[in-house]
């Protein structure tokens, strides 16, 4: 049976091309921690493969025979939220099912109707500790999506699990690992009387804290390559340096496109097509218009308040963004969803190229719906943009609109340019594609149009930079500085047709025909057209 790019669910490598789930984190410092009787935590975002590493972990400490390791989803426990009794009992019900599973006895079970007459504050220190006492080797718990319980049930677990830890191993698990999205510290837990008390507090035995990094480009292209080598379809390689633009290996997404262009365009499943990069960009695309379960989670995050307070300001390129004025605790909360990522010594940033796409497109789907025209009036006989033509008519759009409209945005701080995104967005449903960047630190937007010129892979391509700012300070100033980095960023992109700097003024106090505006400057030997908005 031909394999295929996996994107619902753990891997298997019978049916899945895969990246060995153990070499995605310090195997040698995971069986430390667990000859070390250690409690810890492995966290990663969704769909990056957690459930994968734990599974193969499972089996590679049975396969070694010195433990018995237990893999458990707790997630069912969700459904019952506050409800403490059903939530351990849930918990306890799952470990027995799948520990008599991997022991392929009845034992587990057994105990586990002994301990359910206990009260919901030890039925599941109970267990674990009668279970221990009659295993024949030390046991290994494995529990996947810790932090789907909430509240009162999920202190309820960890603080049963820490009252047992000084009975480890003879009568209590050598080594619990906790899996989930996020580091078990920065849980914000919210009892039923409202008390709010953090996971640390809860569960002070937890001696590390591991994250499962992303895909490298290295792994990309062997994950890739187990394809060619499977179906002798081959990936042109410029596909490459695309798909790491696009995903930054975030491993669903490099999943997802290859299994968008290999298998979801009919025509690519005749292996001798050779995948190019313009598949890669149409796969992308759609898998954006169709808003898989990935997405969905990504673009509900964004409602919330925590995850606006750090996002918001990223988009807008205020002040707020990069002076310590955000809580940390927000910071780290959208670090772990995957939706950003902070590296030392440069300015945060959204995490991929798909993500950047995704978040203004879904903050102004509403907005794009009603201006959808058709592109043929800013287009000009060669296929090429009319980009002056499409600013203008942005700029009469915006005098009309913009007060009422960016009122409506739920990110209404970012507003003015998330609406002239929502504009430009006609320029992808007419062929081009537009890339974004967020410069944090650098208080501007950077977007990069590309408009191909002809049908098909490898034609000429216009390209035009387009630099966004808010008015803060004196206009003059603003100018001066927008002029030196629209132009680094042509320089940075190679081969523009045109730059645009576009500068965002928010005074109350102007009236609209002095705001509205536009005027070529030459910088460098290099035309750039700004524009008053």
């Amino acid at each position: 049976m031909e394999k295929f790019f996996n994107t619902a669910g753990p891997n298997r490598s019978e049916d899945h091309y895969t990246i060995d789930p153990l070499t995605r984190f310090d195997l040698d410092e995971v069986l430390m921690l667990i000859r070390q009787k250690k409690y810890f935590v492995l966290h990663a975002p969704r769909q990056t493969g957690k459930t994968s590493c734990l599974l193969a972990l499972r089996d590679y400490l049975n396969k070694e025979g010195d433990y018995i390791a237990v893999y458990a989803n707790v997630e069912g426990g969700q459904a019952s939220r506050n409800d403490v009794a059903a939530v351990v009992k849930s918990t306890v019900d799952v470990l027995a099912r799948e520990i008599a599973w991997t022991m392929q006895e009845p034992l587990a079970e057994e105990i586990r109707d002994s301990a359910q007459k206990e009260g919901r504050d030890s039925m599941l220190s109970t267990y674990l500790s009668k279970l221990c006492e009659q295993l024949s080797k030390p046991l290994v718990l494995l529990l996947d999506e810790i932090d789907s319980l909430v509240g009162d049930s999920l202190i309820a677990v960890l603080r049963q699990i820490r009252s047992g830890y000084v009975n480890r191993p003879a009568a209590f698990p050598q080594s619990i690992i906790l899996c989930g999205v996020r580091d078990v510290r920065d849980y914000r837990i919210v009892l039923s009387d409202q008390d709010i008390i953090t996971g640390g507090s809860a569960f002070n035995i937890k001696a590390e804290s591991l994250r499962l990094g992303d895909f490298s480009k290295d792994e990309i292209h062997e994950l890739y390559m187990q394809h060619t080598r499977a179906t002798g379809q081959v990936f042109d390689e410029a596909c490459f340096p695309m798909v790491w633009e696009a995903t930054e290996g975030q491993p669903w997404l490099v999943n997802a496109l290859a299994y968008e262009v290999a298998w979801k365009m009919k025509e690519n499943r005749d292996r001798s097509v050779r995948i190019t990069p313009e598949m890669m960009y149409r796969a992308q695309e759609r898998i954006i218009y169709r808003r898989d379960t990935h997405i969905d989670i990504l673009i509900d995050k964004l409602k919330e308040p925590r995850v606006r307070r750090v996002i918001e300001p990223m988009l807008a390129n205020s002040d707020e963004a990069d002076e310590g004025i955000i809580p940390s605790d927000d910071i780290q909360y959208a670090v772990d969803l995957g939706l950003i990522k902070r590296e030392r010594g440069k300015p945060r940033r959204i995490s991929n190229g798909i993500y950047r796409e995704i978040i203004p497109r879904e903050l102004t789907w509403s907005t794009q719906d009603v201006l959808v025209q058709e592109p043929q009036w800013y287009q000009r006989a060669d296929n090429s943009i009319d980009m002056e033509k499409l600013l203008l008519d942005f700029q009469q759009f915006f005098r009309q609109n913009a007060d009422s409209w960016i009122g409506k945005f739920d990110y209404a701080e970012a507003g003015p340019q998330l609406l002239l995104q929502a504009f430009l967005q006609r320029i992808v449903n007419g062929g081009g594609y537009i890339d974004r960047e967020y410069g944090l630190g650098r208080k501007r937007t950077d977007l990069l149009i590309r408009k191909p010129l002809t049908d098909g892979y490898g034609g000429p391509v216009q390209r035009i930079v387009l630099e966004l700012k808010i008015l803060r300070g004196a206009l003059d100033t603003a100018i001066e500085k927008g002029l030196q980095q629209t132009a680094e960023y042509m320089d940075t992109v190679g081969s523009v047709d045109e730059g645009h700097l576009i500068i965002f003024d928010r005074s109350q106090t102007k009236t609209w025909e002095q705001r509205i505006w536009h005027q070529p400057y030459t910088h460098q030997d290099r035309t750039i057209m700004v524009w008053g908005m």
